[in-house]
């Protein structure tokens, strides 16, 4: 039986054209795509079916599940409901035990490669993570064989995460030390924006293949800079203007946190363009200084709030004091060269009325 698509599955639940087209146009925002290639999306999402998905979850907080559920570009219900079937999720399945796994083996059997693996968590070493009488590692190879591609949601999942934070009892490893011959998309975070995490899905509908990777497997589309080069007080930082103490002046002003021991200046993610709970702020824009998390290992790279970041362009933990003083020094060689060009200008303007 041929599967409805995504147009006449919002159809069946009563959105309307205008709505539809309306939630095409908050999509390929969402893929960061030009407004002129929202006809593609509206295209792709009239002749495509929705897209089994799969989402497994091993040594995690459940946090990748709460974020993926509060987002708002497109709605959380219009992604579940129109865009993907969603056929197992220990968190979002209204079914349980026995019901929700036989659930799982229909998938496999008879969605062989169109269906999406996303994945939450660490593996572990065997016998720590069980999921249905069957351990962690097992289920994990027995479901991604012929998953058309593995979307790897979490720092847990991407890098290892807390679980693999030292001593690591467990032995937890990402996704990539077990699944090498499948592409696996890395969405690292914790948790990840949850626009991020529904504009990877979305991208896997609209043009049937996986965003374009990094060198490390994220899509480029939301990891392509680094917090502090879209920082909000990234024009503090060239300044020469931080923060000292959480309760100075320099706090209340909105001064850089990088004496804080903010890592924006080393950590690739979205959070300063998308930002979180619908763009409304991220955690430096709150007073927060960003501690890494979509970054490799980001819990043993600590202590946070202490700074450790580098600088971008140095190799060195440079002396953030002496940027301070340079840049006040500039801006007054600034200041006093702008003054030296008026009062010439000005006396070159009087001569020329004497004339």
């Amino acid at each position: 039986m041929k599967r409805p698509t995504v147009y006449e599955t919002a159809l069946s639940h009563g959105v309307t054209r205008r709505d539809f087209l309306k939630m095409c146009s908050m999509l390929a925002a969402s893929m960061s795509l030009d407004y002129t290639q929202s006809n593609k999306v509206v295209k792709a999402l009239e002749t495509n079916a929705r897209v089994p998905v799969v989402w497994l979850q091993f040594q995690d907080c459940t946090g990748c599940s709460e974020s993926f559920i509060r987002s708002t570009h497109p709605k959380t219900e219009s992604v579940l409901f129109d865009f993907i079937s969603l056929e197992y999720s220990e968190v979002l399945s209204a079914a349980s035990g026995y019901q929700v796994e036989s659930a799982l083996k229909n998938v496999i059997e008879n969605y062989k490669g169109e269906y999406v693996l996303a994945i939450e968590g660490s593996i572990p070493d065997s016998g720590y993570a069980m999921i249905g009488g069957v351990d962690a590692k097992e289920s994990l190879l027995e479901v991604a064989a012929d998953a058309k591609a593995i979307i790897s949601y979490g720092s847990c999942a991407s890098w290892g995460g807390i679980p693999a934070a030292k001593p690591n009892p467990t032995g937890a490893k990402p996704i990539k030390s077990f699944v090498n011959n499948k592409p696996v998309i890395i969405v690292p975070g914790c948790p990840p924006i949850a626009e991020v995490m529904t504009g990877v899905i979305a991208h896997i509908i609209t043009f049937g293949e996986i965003p374009e990777l990094d060198s490390v497997g994220r899509p480029k589309a939301f990891y392509r800079h680094r917090i502090h080069d879209k920082c909000n007080r990234r024009a503090y930082f060239d300044a020469g203007l931080f923060v000292e103490s959480f309760d100075d002046e320099g706090a209340k002003q909105g001064y850089c946190l990088y004496k804080m021991g903010c890592k924006g200046p080393t950590t690739y993610n979205a959070c300063a363009e998308m930002r979180w709970n619908g763009g409304v702020s991220y955690p430096i824009q709150s007073g927060n200084p960003c501690i890494g998390c979509s970054e490799k290992g980001f819990w043993d790279n600590g202590p946070f709030f202490v700074r450790r970041a580098k600088i971008p362009g140095s190799q060195t933990t440079a002396d953030i004091d002496k940027i301070g003083l340079t840049a006040l020094g500039v801006t007054a060689a600034g200041i006093a060269a702008h003054a030296t060009g008026t009062a010439i200008k000005k006396k070159s303007d009087d001569r020329r009325g004497e004339e």
